[in-house]
């Protein structure tokens, strides 16, 4: 299940501009750099893009040897660990970890980094690099979304800081279960506005 959502172009703009969509984790006490989760490509003016925000969220890890482990669903409260089995590095489950607002990854390896990862729809969503043993990565994301206009920003990538702090709207998705989520603004010249985005058509779950 997931909350369907649909962007919907009625801007002036004139630049193909790019708009991504992405989560903060906000487990962390600094500004970490997020990942473009969703980045809506070509879309014109009066086009639309639907697309789904699971609720679902999955979380894997690679270690120092370039290893990728499968993707497990995970649910807040939850407590992975990337493990040395008789069979090499494992992500496995270990139980509840010390938050209930919160995924945990820890390295349980003797020795390596390892870095995790957060998924939702298979499209990467966070990820904490260089976790050293018997360190975790927390992760911890408000049921909202962060949307805007940017340029060369590759779905799936890290963004930079100044491209973070010129995004600032947030839309909360608490309780929705179908909303459509317009682009007003832009535009040539000197009547141009700055970029929006505003809900309608909200469907409360």
């Amino acid at each position: 299940m997931g909350i369907q959502l649909n962007f919907i172009n009625k801007s002036n703009d004139t630049n193909n501009s790019e708009v991504v969509i992405f989560q903060k984790n906000v487990a962390t006490n600094f500004d970490e750099l997020a990942v473009a989760w969703q980045v809506i490509k070509y879309c014109g003016p009066g086009d639309n893009h639907p697309f789904t925000f699971p609720m679902s969220m999955q979380v894997g890890a690679s270690d120092s040897y370039g290893n990728y482990t499968p993707q497990l669903e995970a649910q807040n409260g939850q407590l992975f660990q990337m493990a040395l089995t008789t069979s090499g590095d494992r992500l496995v489950s270990a139980g509840t970890g010390s938050s209930p607002n919160e995924v945990q990854v820890l390295n349980a390896l003797p020795k390596g980094a390892i870095n995790a990862s957060c998924y939702k729809d298979g499209k990467l969503l966070a990820i904490k690099t260089s976790i050293a043993p018997q360190q975790k990565a927390v992760f911890q994301f408000k049921p909202t979304i962060w949307i805007g206009v940017a340029s060369q920003i590759v779905q799936g990538q890290v963004m930079n800081s100044a491209i973070i702090s010129n995004i600032n709207t947030q839309l909360s998705l608490l309780g929705i279960a179908s909303a459509d989520i317009v682009m007003t603004g832009g535009g040539p010249g000197a009547n141009t506005t700055p970029f929006a985005f505003h809900f309608e058509n909200i469907v409360m779950c």
